[in-house]
């Protein structure tokens, strides 16, 4: 099996390194990663500057490429340099991110974006996260990422992703698995005034197990791992039902 593994954090993070060891045991992993850390992201991709790409070594890869963009960048590129050798990507990961991507916030991620960027090319895609900035625990992220590659390949519908979220917790210390759908966003955030009219965005993570307990963000924080597919398509159709009934006289 072939893996295109992408990221936002960057070439040089721990997490796309861990998930990279955990892919190389069961197939061959390619690598096209961000030259600088690239989060926040969303599905952006450069429009009207070059970027640069350069063959790198990395660990348990078969080829990487740095580029200098966006993780959808990367994603792009990525799946052109594999095509052009010839190699099929069976499936996109993205990751692991090291922060969460949990609820609304999802709109946000770099990590997210570039696995779209895969299903909008016609591969099956897959986000992986676990928790914290300085997340040390990839383990249950990796088991997981591992477990789904029979069902990504064989059942996941075309143009949607599987998102996967870990505590940033030791294996043994995780509780399980839930299959979850988006919760409101992890964080509550804003821009604070820092001086005169400088601002910087700050926030504070709420405490989510007062949520619904059928959403990622509540069983993220019962330290369950969870698992959310989404999906590239984001028409509301039940609107669009509603919208069919209503006159609307221009």
């Amino acid at each position: 099996m072939n893996f295109l593994l992408v990221n936002d954090d960057g070439i040089h993070a721990d997490g796309i390194k861990a998930l990279a060891k955990a892919l190389s045991e069961v197939g061959d992993v390619y690598i096209c990663a961000p030259s600088t850390q690239q989060s926040g992201k969303s599905h952006s991709i450069t429009l009207d500057e070059e970027i640069f790409v350069s063959s790198v070594e990395f660990p348990c890869a078969k080829r990487a490429w740095m580029v200098s963009g966006t993780p959808s960048d990367c994603a792009k590129v990525g799946i052109q340099m594999c095509e052009a050798k010839g190699i099929e990507p069976d499936i996109v990961y993205s990751g692991i991110n090291m922060g969460s991507n949990l609820g609304t916030d999802t709109v946000y991620s770099g990590t997210v974006g570039a696995a779209l960027e895969g299903a909008m090319r016609g591969y099956k895609a897959i986000a992986v996260s676990v928790n914290d900035r300085d997340s040390s625990h990839f383990d249950g992220a990796c088991r997981v990422a591992v477990a789904l590659i029979d069902y990504a390949k064989k059942k996941l519908a075309p143009k949607t992703i599987i998102n996967i979220n870990s505590p940033n917790k030791p294996f043994k210390d995780i509780k399980g698995v839930k299959l979850t759908k988006l919760g409101p966003g992890y964080f509550n955030d804003g821009f604070v005034n820092v001086e005169n009219d400088r601002y910087k965005l700050k926030g504070h993570i709420p405490d989510h197990k007062e949520n619904e307990d059928d959403v990622d963000v509540f069983y993220n924080a019962c330290d369950y791992i969870t698992i959310t597919p989404l999906r590239v398509d984001l028409t509301d159709y039940d609107e669009l039902e509603k919208l069919k009934d209503w006159r609307i006289d221009i």
